[in-house]
């Protein structure tokens, strides 16, 4: 019998690799997006395009609990997957209300219904290493205090305490994966790493002079989506719900993204990289590293990609996109993550 899924966020990174992934294991895949994405298709759906005519897309909103009531009232889920969140670290703190309106409701709002009309419906929330913030040991494992750092980090807590309520009060099967920073070049323009790699395909094509950037000694655990939406799925498959920390245990520092990245088009990131105080976060956190050693023992988990391997397809990516849109990325003032 074929599973049905459903993914929140599935237009984003994680979302689109995921819902690959499930197609080819022969899921049903449906998606939640705004009604404003659907009249805004062909530039709102770049990541899916090329699985859309596999997909069904429901319109709805985390902050509307009946939009969501009425999408899964309709449909037998097997599975959901709840990737959906403002997921920008420096956004939250420029829009604190509307990042825990979103993150925290609509996590709520989706364990709700879910329990409402489809309680055997197995439920992933998509957890952050962001929670660990100040971290209280290295590296950083399930069972390590939180001690979040942001607004976002603070939203990632409650949803993760909802959802193993929601296990532990109602024996729903409910896991959260606690996942260290993964990137690939479907990465929003925001974050840091996608703005070092598209800066550099800039600058090498003449495009772009200078690349601005904060804390280059911030440290982070960086794996690729394409593997960590792989653990996703196997947690939903496991006898047992359980939370999971899904990290490469590698730390590089900002300034190691920059060098390797600039590396890849034989250029010294020193002649390039200006330090902007303007994109220091008012709460630091200076490092972050996983030990998924639980996910490798009871998932079979295990990253594919190395950290090299990771910058450079980024950085491969940002080339023939500029190369091929004649310039058209937005490169010129994106703010770090």
């Amino acid at each position: 019998m074929t599973k049905k899924a459903l993914i929140t966020g599935i237009t984003g990174q994680d979302g689109s690799y995921l819902a690959e992934h499930l197609l080819a294991r022969g899921y049903e895949v449906h998606g939640l997006v705004r009604r404003v994405a659907l009249e805004d298709s062909s530039r709102r759906f770049g990541r899916i395009n090329s699985i859309r005519d596999q997909l069904t897309l429901h319109a709805a909103s985390l902050e509307s609990y009946p939009s969501l009531f009425h999408v899964i009232s309709r449909n037998p889920f097997d599975e959901c997957y709840h990737l959906a969140a403002q997921s920008f670290v420096a956004e939250s703190f420029s829009d604190g209300f509307s990042t825990m309106n979103t993150n925290i409701n609509g996590t709520h709002y989706m364990l709700a219904a879910l329990r409402e009309i489809r309680p055997e419906c197995r439920f992933y929330f998509a957890g952050s290493s962001e929670m660990f913030g100040r971290v209280r040991e290295i590296p950083q494992r399930e069972s390590t205090p939180f001690y979040p750092r942001s607004p976002y980090g603070i939203s990632k807590c409650a949803g993760f305490e909802l959802t193993r309520n929601y296990r532990e009060a109602y024996g729903m099967f409910c896991c959260s994966g606690i996942l260290f920073n993964h990137e690939g070049p479907r990465r929003g323009f925001e974050f840091v790493t996608r703005k070092i790699t598209s800066t550099v395909a800039a600058i090498k094509l003449g495009m772009a002079s200078e690349l601005r950037l904060g804390n280059l000694d911030a440290k982070r655990d960086w794996g690729h989506s394409a593997d960590y939406v792989r653990a996703m799925h196997l947690m939903l498959q496991q006898d047992e719900p359980d939370d999971y920390v899904i990290a490469t245990g590698e730390t590089h520092t900002v300034r190691e993204f920059c060098e390797m990245a600039f590396e890849q088009v034989g250029l010294d990131y020193r002649r390039y990289v200006v330090v902007d105080e303007r994109f220091y976060r008012p709460a630091e956190v200076e490092i972050l590293v996983g030990d998924a050693s639980k996910a490798r023992r009871e998932l079979g988990w295990a990253p594919q990609y190395d950290f090299r391997e990771l910058v450079a397809e980024m950085v491969r990516s940002d080339l023939e996109q500029l190369t091929r849109s004649g310039g058209a990325l937005r490169y010129a003032a994106w703010p770090v993550g």
